[in-house]
């Protein structure tokens, strides 16, 4: 609850009302708030040195609620640097990085009878729907560089996403990270103010308003948090005073894969907004992201276990445990780490449920496959009750299958648009009729053919116009038998239908369906009729080949692989 001192907080002091400042920078020569109540440090305002023990603290009369501020430090070096309030309530909209006054109390809640019913849901149905607010409906989507879209607001969505996840049967709905982030292309993953619900949908208090409606509604709220890292971005929290305050000492160990700093949660300066979130926002569950870098550095079992970040996991587990003990705490863990679901106290991690991404993977690889060979890979479908009473786990199909050119789900399955959808519909009874609870990314749910794009709101995929019969489409393919990338393969295009081409191989004469979201990363030429006899005499060994026998080849193929 390190939140109720550092920050900024209104209080009366000595008869005068106004803002007490707090941060702890005990790298800093010295410290000062600047914000528009000093004309940005024109009059400065120096903070006081409480104790010797690296917290700064000051009083400002007259401090309005919305006003903006920042901190200003002179590092041990003698650079004078500027820096966001790691704990501010609430922040400036980008691409503004400035913190902003904010009042966290008063709002009125309506949801006691929730809250006095609410469980971790051992024993109930937990379906959760996977969203991102900023996406699911835009006013408008982003028109290209300097224009982000037009987001509807926390309170705008009440009447339009609330009834559409309780009319689909859904029990919980899971919001993409709502905690401070510069870069929308982030996701909300690479954050910078930890205790600041973003200003991208508006207020504080608008959250709360927007979390009370869903509970009235009977609809829970899980909120994604991410603890494993932040931003590298100047004003946030890396090298916070000029030193490693919230970051590793040790250089090896700072820097992640994605380009931003890796918090060292074994200082005790590293605390959770969880606690707070949960508080004051009434958030029921938190699904904690990259758990798999807090058990092992960098996620690799081969540098060893992460010790400070998996005693702090447990301390903060043990810790809401007892302050909100109906809370969900989730793991998105992709190790085999035994006992991440179990208690503290029997020498787990204390999480509630883990995600079951064995699962996911392997049951998107059997229905990825051609029905013909997936009787030699059953053990897709049936290895996950092997191990699946070791821990409480969660099945997922979350946003990170559907991004980064992996396909939506609809399009990882076999065959063609009516194959697809065929398909589809039986894995999600699958999925249902297993055990264990479910979750669900927005957009699965309308067998959307393109990716999800932050820019771009949900809706179906366009129909095919743009590809004709006798087209050539390039691509470069993954050969399923030797599991590598082959070269590129020219294919010509045998029937167009909505969504969906059907095309032959030139060499072979095996056809392939390519879909709408496949075409968008091909390279499509026009075929030139003067060589239609060439490539009849090109095409006309390789399309003698019975289907037949090119599934036998394949098949021997496979045998010899296994």
């Amino acid at each position: 609850q390190a939140y109720k001192i550092f920050g900024a907080h209104f209080e009366t002091y000595e008869g005068k009302k106004g803002v007490r400042f707090t941060t702890y920078a005990p790298n800093a020569k010295s410290a000062q708030v600047i914000g528009e109540f000093n004309d940005w440090g024109k009059t400065p305002c120096y903070m006081e040195k409480y104790n010797n023990g690296g917290i700064y603290t000051v009083f400002v009369e007259g401090v309005k609620e919305f006003d903006m501020y920042k901190f200003k430090f002179e590092t041990p070096q003698g650079d004078m640097i500027e820096k966001a309030d790691p704990y501010a309530y609430f922040s400036e909209l980008r691409p503004g990085t400035a913190s902003k006054v904010y009042n966290m109390e008063g709002y009125r809640w309506h949801d006691s009878k929730w809250l006095k019913n609410r469980t971790k849901n051992y024993d109930r149905p937990l379906n959760i729907y996977e969203a991102s607010l900023g996406s699911w409906k835009m006013k408008h989507e982003s028109e290209g560089e300097g224009d982000e879209g037009e987001y509807y607001s926390y309170e705008e969505l009440i009447d339009q996403i609330i009834p559409y996840v309780k009319k689909m049967g859904y029990t919980h709905l899971e919001v993409m990270p709502l905690t401070e982030f510069p870069f929308d292309g982030s996701w909300g993953y690479q954050a910078t103010g930890f205790y600041s619900a973003t200003s991208r949908y508006g207020q504080p208090k608008q959250l709360m308003k927007f979390i009370d409606a869903c509970h009235n509604e009977g609809i829970g709220v899980i909120m994604d948090f991410v603890p494993a890292h932040f931003v590298k971005d100047a004003h946030g929290l890396h090298m916070y005073d000029g030193g490693f305050v919230y970051d590793y000492n040790d250089y090896n160990r700072r820097y992640s894969p994605w380009d931003s700093v890796y918090f060292d949660l074994g200082k005790n300066e590293v605390r959770s907004s969880v606690e707070f979130f949960a508080t004051y926002y009434h958030i029921d569950g938190f699904r904690f992201d990259a758990v798999s870098n807090l058990i092992y550095y960098e996620g690799n079992k081969n540098l060893g276990e992460n010790i400070g970040a998996m005693e702090w996991m447990k301390r903060l587990n043990g810790h809401m445990s007892g302050y909100h003990p109906t809370v969900m705490m989730i793991a998105e863990d992709s190790t085999d780490y035994p006992g991440v679901t179990k208690p503290v106290g029997e020498h787990g991690l204390g999480f509630d449920y883990k995600w079951d991404l064995g699962w996911m993977n392997d049951t998107l690889k059997y229905f990825q496959e051609d029905p013909v060979y997936r009787q030699y890979d059953s053990r897709f479908i049936t290895f996950s009750m092997a191990y699946f009473y070791s821990e409480r786990f969660l099945l997922e199909f979350s946003h990170d299958e559907v991004v980064h050119g992996k396909a939506t789900i609809i399009n990882k399955m076999w065959g063609l648009h009516g194959d697809k959808l065929a398909q589809v519909k039986a894995l999600y009874v699958y999925m249902m009729l297993h055990p264990g609870k479910k979750l669900n990314f927005m957009g699965n749910e309308l067998a959307e053919y393109k990716e999800w794009d932050e820019n771009v709101l949900l809706g179906p995929a366009p129909t095919i116009q743009n590809v004709h019969k006798g087209d050539i489409i390039k691509a470069m393919e993954n050969d399923g038998d030797v599991g590598r990338e082959t070269a590129p393969r020219e294919y010509e295009v045998v029937e167009v239908y909505k969504r969906t081409v059907l095309t032959r191989d030139w060499k072979t004469g095996f056809r392939r369906c390519f879909s709408y979201g496949d075409l968008l990363t091909m390279k499509i030429e026009r075929q030139d009729p003067r060589a239609e006899s060439i490539k009849e005499k090109r095409t006309q060994e390789g399309y003698n080949q019975s289907t037949e026998a090119s599934r036998k080849y394949r098949r021997k193929k496979r045998i010899e692989k296994h």
